[in-house]
């Protein structure tokens, strides 16, 4: 094992065969260690102030190279319900309880926040999973506070609520059902058809006017679905989700992101009128973002899956980024700029009008909100 230096992308765009074993090879895993995961590399924390990278020294491997497994870390936060002030975010408050995702979704733009916890954004942030097991009573005794004012909890803004995890641990059914108790309104975002395990507790919300779900489909196309976000649920299972919750009363939308220019953004019309035809109410749609880490984990992802389209979809992104990979100002990062933002800003626009997706949920209400009792061994004056 050497210190080296990893290389840098500008080298391998100008490389005439994208597939030189070599250079490529010191940037990447091999495949069949990170089989079902998204990312290619799983290079250190951008705050490590060494890069450690396996060199063949011409004498071959002893032993197989182990696959990268999915380790769960225990975690007990010291809060749970976090707060924003973004200007172009419609929540100020939110609920993650794992950090890191199993679904391994190649665009994912929280991949960066792993290396706080001294982890990789690429294949660490697929399997190393932390898990608030104390996220429940965390969320009672947060809602207690007699400052606390009702605004809706936002799910799925950084990492999915429903990965895999949540089967064994159960954190966000435990919060649904706290939020139902209190009568707390919420929104959630997943990619994941175990949504249609809480459809008992989301149908009694959506009867108070409590919730509102969406659910994010990113391609029909199932080669490139298992590509982009391998250990998410397959389009089917995501579009039935859909049917069943909208069958339950529950106010359900579709979610075409992100749009990936020359990938999958030829599709996003018939993501929304699948999506129509299953009973989503309302759409939206998010350009690719890139931020940190993300840039280089989606360009090793395109070098090993589509290298002849890597120059033209780095172009594309450029183009709505005013000439950048990203652009994290307000207002921009979510729809971009440019001719090419513009174009698909329009056809949504026209797609919703068309599958009848225009729609706006009504609010969701806080006035029935209801502070939980905690069982602190005081006993009342009355």
């Amino acid at each position: 094992m050497s210190i080296q230096t990893a290389p840098k992308f500008e080298q391998l765009e100008k490389l005439k065969d994208t597939r030189d074993a070599d250079l490529i090879g010191r940037a990447m895993v091999d495949p069949a260690r990170n089989r079902g995961r998204g990312a290619q590399s799983n290079k250190e924390s951008r705050f490590d102030t060494q890069s450690r990278e396996a060199v063949d020294d011409g004498w071959g491997q002893i032993e197989d190279l182990k696959p990268f497994e999915t380790i769960e870390h225990i975690e007990r936060a010291r809060s749970i319900i976090t707060r924003n002030e973004s200007p172009d975010i419609g929540f100020d408050r939110s609920i993650n309880p794992y950090r890191g995702c199993e679904h391994g979704c190649i665009y994912c733009f929280a991949r960066p926040t792993h290396a706080y916890l001294g982890h990789s954004a690429g294949l660490d942030f697929e399997r190393q999973i932390y898990v608030k097991v104390n996220a429940v009573e965390l969320l009672r005794r947060e809602l207690a506070d007699k400052r606390y004012k009702p605004k809706p909890i936002a799910m799925g803004t950084n990492t999915d609520p429903y990965q895999p995890a949540e089967r064994k641990h159960r954190l966000t059914r435990g919060i649904l059902e706290v939020l139902l108790e209190t009568r707390h309104p919420a929104t959630i975002v997943t990619k994941s058809a175990l949504i249609v395990r809480d459809i008992d507790i989301l149908s009694e919300m959506a009867k108070l006017g409590l919730v509102h779900v969406a659910l994010s489909v990113t391609s029909m196309d199932h080669i490139l679905s298992r590509k982009m976000e391998p250990r998410a649920s397959t389009p089917e299972k995501r579009l039935e989700a859909i049917r069943l919750l909208a069958a339950a009363g529950i106010p359900t939308g579709i979610m075409a992101a992100p749009m990936i220019p020359a990938i999958n953004d030829m599709e996003m019309e018939r993501i929304l009128d699948a999506g129509a035809a299953q009973g989503a109410q309302t759409a939206g749609m998010v350009l690719l973002r890139l931020p940190g880490e993300v840039r280089e984990i989606f360009r090793e992802w395109l070098l090993r899956h589509y290298p002849d389209r890597l120059k033209h979809v780095m172009s594309l992104v450029r183009d709505t980024r005013g000439g950048k990979d990203y652009n994290a100002a307000w207002g921009e990062r979510m729809v971009g700029e440019g001719a090419y933002a513009t174009l698909m800003q329009q056809r949504m626009r026209k797609a919703k009008e068309r599958f009848g997706l225009d729609k706006k949920f009504p609010a969701l209400r806080t006035d029935l909100f209801i502070p939980p009792r905690l069982d602190d061994g005081q006993m009342e004056l009355f």
